[in-house]
């Protein structure tokens, strides 16, 4: 920020933290002016939204690319613009079947009498995304929201300016604001709006900020859903090809240059079997990307700050007596930070103790099978793990033995992208969940109804008690 831009960026950030309380009362109006918005609005307002991303898709690919200083275009549309397209798709074909009331069972001892579950809008939904899929981590909870029929309102990065302005206007375009509305800001203005009384607040990002919000929503008793992230460990088996399991890591780790809440965080790879995975590894990368040097595929770095903090990690693996093998000769200009190997790493290395969300990774050998659970469940539980092994007790075993938020069996990444599946952390790697069908639960109130009509059997128990009816009542039901 120049000085001569400095005054107008603040006058903007003050002006939208005083607005924040006004727009959330707006909202809050229209809300209950339409509390329980039928089927065909809110698939007339998702339909707008996928119109809306499939016409401006070019425009988002280069707004992404230049606040990254270059974003694989291929990366967008892969990894943003289609899942946020096919969740469109997915909650829009099943939303009338979700919104139908579920019927339950009633008791016995209670009839006559009927009982359901109505699932109703909660209200005002909001949003905070981080910067690393400014796209797809706005567009996935705003289409749950939808969904559920509420309002939304969304508080984009700070560190991605042009793709946040872009969603704020192209959105703007097709939502009033006080149905959807997009808030800009720096920090301070993020602070203030996981301060707001929403009826959910839902955070994507660091574990140490979903700290800071989980403890700003706690003040109004605010529900939050927390996607965070964690150290997701990747567990190569004894037997399984490591050209397999190699290449599907690689595509893991490389993808947006490993700015990846569910990107493997460091592979646990048998003793015996560390020089020939390195091999395997290094192949598959340079398969990928044969040169890094004005390679369009290959993602920058955000921004200086986190270009700056991953070069201290290796500087600090270094000095504590890391070996860094670094996967390319070349040392491009720019954030194009070449991905690289870690060996020999230790828990007081920072790489091992923060999440990476960069394009390093550290090996980290093992006897037993018995030994890689050990290593993983000793520490906090991460938001992904990946199991590479074709022996299906084995892979029972990792579904029993040890604890993360999702699991991908022989693959990376792919379980985010399945919208029937639920999507969410554990622990530290967060609260909560949504995609699909969950998303529309988690934005949703499950009313419990229970319903009777003229005829009372229930008064056969009122007091006084002690009556012929309620001894028989007792024998039958709490004997």
């Amino acid at each position: 920020m120049t000085a001569s831009t400095a005054p107008s960026a603040l006058r903007q950030d003050r002006q939208q933290f005083e607005d924040l309380d006004a727009l959330l009362a707006r909202q809050r109006a229209a809300f209950r002016a339409n509390p329980m918005p039928s089927a065909a609005e809110r698939r007339q307002w998702l339909q707008a939204l996928r119109e809306l991303l499939r016409k401006e898709q070019e425009a988002i690919i280069r707004a992404i690319s230049a606040d990254f200083g270059n974003r694989s275009a291929d990366e967008t549309r892969l990894a943003e613009l289609m899942p946020s397209l096919q969740g469109i798709h997915y909650a829009s074909r099943r939303l009338g079947k979700w919104m139908k009331p579920s019927r339950r069972s009633v008791g016995l001892a209670f009839q006559p009498a009927s009982a359901k579950v109505v699932y109703q809008p909660l209200g005002v939904v909001g949003v905070i995304v981080p910067w690393n899929y400014p796209l797809f981590l706005a567009i996935g909870p705003l289409t749950a929201a939808l969904a559920a029929g509420n309002r939304v309102m969304i508080k984009m990065s700070e560190s991605t300016p042009r793709t946040s302005q872009l969603l704020k206007d192209l959105l703007g375009r097709i939502f009033p604001e006080d149905l959807v509305a997009v808030v800009l800001g720096e920090a301070d203005v993020g602070a203030a709006f996981s301060r707001l009384p929403f009826d959910h607040l839902l955070f994507t990002g660091a574990t140490s900020i979903g700290k800071h919000v989980m403890r700003a929503a706690a003040d109004n008793l605010t529900p939050v859903t927390l996607e965070l992230g964690g150290k997701s460990p990747a567990i190569v088996s004894a037997d399984v090809p490591l050209k397999d399991a190699a290449e599907r890591i690689a595509f893991g780790k490389t993808l947006n240059a490993g700015q990846t809440c569910v990107a493997p965080d460091y592979v646990l790879v048998p003793k015996d079997r560390v020089e020939d995975f390195v091999t395997a590894f290094r192949q598959a990368v340079r398969r990928f990307y044969p040169t890094l040097a004005d390679n369009p595929d290959y993602t920058a770095i955000i921004n200086e700050r986190q270009f700056e903090r991953l070069n201290g990690y290796l500087r600090d693996a270094e000095s504590k007596g890391a070996r860094i093998l670094p996967l390319f000769e070349e040392n491009p200009q720019g954030r194009r930070l070449p991905l690289a190997v870690l060996l020999d790493v230790s828990d007081d290395m920072q790489v091992m103790q923060e999440e990476i969300f960069g394009p390093l990774l550290p090996i980290v050998p093992y006897e037993r099978l018995e030994d890689a659970f050990a290593y993983v469940n000793d520490r906090p539980r991460p938001l992904a793990l990946y199991f590479f092994g074709y022996d299906k007790a084995e892979q029972q075993r990792v579904l029993y033995e040890t604890h993360a938020g999702g699991v991908c069996i022989n693959d990376t990444l792919m379980h985010v992208a399945q919208e029937d599946l639920p999507f969410g952390g554990i622990g530290p790697s967060g609260m909560g969940q949504y995609h699909g069908h969950e998303g529309f639960l988690t934005f949703s109130k499950a009313k419990a109804v229970f319903v009777k009509q003229r005829f009372n059997a229930a008064a056969l128990i009122y007091p006084p008690y002690g009556k012929a009816l309620q001894k028989l009542v007792y024998r039958l039901f709490v004997h």
